[in-house]
This record gives structure tokens, C-alpha cells and sequence, in this order.
């Protein structure tokens, strides 16, 4: 997790402090914004007015057979304002596909009007960084069982064998909790898999 820019929030104690500039500026307090988690990432976004939309049904391609192939279940949006179009033939049913299609649409219109404030775009800074602290922690903790082991191989330590078999005992826990950590993070991947779908444009 990781903090965003602290921004000042003006809430002044007294409410006729307003009157008085210095009063006013004497009052400002900051406050920090909540840490980005999953529980507070930006909604999803939704998609734009169906009078903005031209749809079209097309014949899929690829695997799938004669029901992607021989008949027109993928969907295919142009949002008309900007002229974004996207396609989706995730699977076989069209009303299934008419779906993800608009949620591709929408996540498209967010990333265009909101940049790096889109879902996105937090989505992906909130992934890299929590992956970036794992990689860190998981480093540290194996540089300092490189270190035990080369000072027990040379003696520097009390405990000969003991100490050595201790060390193989940590590292045989802490393979079991890269692999809790590898399903803990395959839950998250799940539950955000909405916001990068597979297919998105055309």
C-alpha cells in the first residue's frame, strides 16, 4: 500500500473565521488521504448513454467452432462522440458479449477523460507497487539467510550443524508462505480481473 499526496482540506474550527483571511489561514488544517487498498480503489466506471452507442454483431474468428465461426455472437461498439470502437468475443452468447463489450467501452471513456486518475491506471500503480514491496521484502529475507549460511559454513557462528539445520528448517517456512502469498494474490487478481479484460479493441 502506499500513501497519496497529502492535499490540505480547509476546515476551519470556527465558521466566521471566513471573515478573517489570517484567521482563516491560521486554522488550515491537513489531513491525508486513506491509503489505496482494495477495499478503496475508484468505482468501476460506467458506460455512456445508449443513445451514444452504434452496435453491430459480426462473426467471431479463432477457436471457439462453428458457434463463434458461423454466426454473429461478437460485439462491436463505436462510442460516437470520441469515435472509440471496441469488439468483444470473450464467449459464445452475444447478450454475454454486449455486456463486457460496454464494460470495455467504459473503461476506455475513464482512461481518455481521466488519465491517470482513471481506475486504470490506479488499478495498475497499486499492483506494481504492492508487487515492487514483495519482490523487496522477499529480498531481504533471503540475503539475510545467505548471510547465516555462509557465516555458519565458515564457523563464524556457535551451533555447527545446528545452525545450518535451523536455516534449512526457515527456508523450507518460508517457501510455504511464498506459496500462501502466490494464492493470497491470486484472490486479489480475481477480484480485480474486471478492470483489464482480455480483448478490448477491434
Amino acid at each position: 500500500m502506499f500513501l497519496q499526496t497529502i492535499r490540505p482540506i480547509l476546515k476551519p474550527r470556527n465558521p466566521s473565521c471566513f471573515l478573517s483571511p489570517l484567521c482563516s489561514l491560521l486554522q488550515f488544517q491537513f489531513q491525508p488521504l486513506r491509503p489505496i487498498s482494495r477495499t478503496n480503489l475508484p468505482p468501476r466506471p460506467k458506460h455512456p448513454p445508449e443513445s451514444e452507442i452504434e452496435e453491430s454483431f459480426l462473426k467471431g474468428s479463432g477457436p471457439g467452432g462453428q458457434k463463434i465461426n458461423k454466426t454473429n455472437s461478437a460485439v462491436q461498439l463505436k462510442h460516437i462522440p470520441t469515435g472509440i470502437v471496441v469488439k468483444s468475443q470473450e464467449t459464445r452468447s452475444r447478450s454475454q458479449n454486449r455486456k463486457i463489450a460496454r464494460k470495455i467501452l467504459a473503461q476506455k471513456l475513464d482512461e481518455l477523460y481521466n488519465g491517470e486518475q482513471s481506475r486504470t491506471a490506479i488499478v495498475g500503480d497499486y499492483k506494481k507497487k504492492k508487487a515492487a514491496s514483495k519482490a523487496k521484502k522477499s529480498a531481504r529475507k533471503y540475503r539475510k539467510l545467505a548471510e547465516e549460511k555462509s557465516a555458519a559454513a565458515a564457523g563464524l557462528t556457535p551451533g555447527g550443524k545446528e545452525t545450518i539445520s535451523v536455516i534449512e528448517q526457515v527456508e523450507e517456512e518460508e517457501d510455504d508462505l511464498d506459496e500462501e502469498e502466490d494464492v493470497e494474490e491470486g484472490q486479489e487478481d480475481y477480484i480485480l480481473q474486471n478492470t483489464h479484460p482480455n480483448k478490448d479493441t477491434s
